[in-house]
């Protein structure tokens, strides 16, 4: 994403739940530089793309969706290579 970084892992997994969607992405490279864009772009893509398929489910007469949310999008932990 902004350093030409060679990933080596990624692993995207969704617990869903009654009322939401957590999505965890975790990166892997071997590199000088962290990976923090790629895991946050793959989490964001893939409640876009839940949104999207989803989304017909609550859109209301004004075309808005009054519930459904994206919030709390954060790097949770980042370790450094060894």
């Amino acid at each position: 994403m902004c350093h030409p970084v060679p990933v080596s892992a990624v692993d995207i997994d969704f617990d869903v739940r009654e009322n939401s969607i957590i999505c965890v992405c975790e990166v892997k490279a071997e590199y000088k530089t962290g990976v923090e864009m790629e895991a946050l772009t793959g989490v964001t893509v893939a409640l876009l793309t839940i949104w999207d398929m989803v989304k017909y489910v609550e859109k209301d007469e004004k075309g808005q969706y009054p519930e459904t949310r994206i919030i709390n999008v954060e790097v949770v932990e980042k370790v450094k290579g060894e």
